[in-house]
């Protein structure tokens, strides 16, 4: 074999490693660009990863006044359930007192009949006859109160008459 030959034979060796390197070219520089394009992510990552670290931040804070709203809630719910514990005793004593009242109240319709029936029984018939008394004695007064007042001018006169009478009886004494 000659030189050639060999160098041939070699060139045809090296040929699918050169093509494999100039693949390989390929593929560093196609991973370059990815590498550039994965920096540019991480980049903008790093951004985002800053950005949702100030909202946790927020969110923390925000937690934590909501666990004190909760908190006071808490308090203010406990607060209530005092005093809905309180309502419920008063409900029991008004209910109580609602009771008592019912009672009264039948008492006094009972009286109360009692008393209307004492009214229409006994005291209208002699308001009644009180009533027509009154009015009997009111007309005869009302016909007569000429006479009476004939009968008073005519007093006045015998009075006077029997005071000069009397002073005339004296003197002639």
């Amino acid at each position: 074999m000659t030189d050639k030959e060999i160098l041939l034979s070699l060139s045809n060796m090296l040929e699918p490693i050169r093509s494999d390197i100039s693949e390989i070219k390929e593929d560093v520089s196609g991973l370059k660009e990815d590498v550039s394009v994965l920096k540019e992510d991480v980049l903008v990552l790093k951004e985002d990863v800053s950005v949702l670290k100030e909202d946790v931040s927020g969110l923390k804070e925000d937690v934590s006044v909501l666990k004190e709203d909760v908190s006071g809630l808490k308090e203010d719910v406990s607060g209530l359930k005092e005093d809905v514990s309180g309502l419920k005793e008063n409900v029991s004593s008004l209910n109580e007192d609602v009771s008592c009242l019912k009672s009264d109240m039948s008492e006094v319709k009972t009286r109360l009949k009692k008393v209307e029936l004492t009214q229409e029984v006994e005291i209208l018939p002699r308001l009644r006859t009180i009533e027509a008394c009154y009015t009997s004695t009111y007309d005869r007064y009302k016909t007569n109160v000429d006479g009476y007042e004939k009968l008073r001018e005519d007093m006045d006169v015998m009075q006077k008459v029997v005071t000069e009478h009397s002073e005339k009886l004296k003197m002639i004494s």
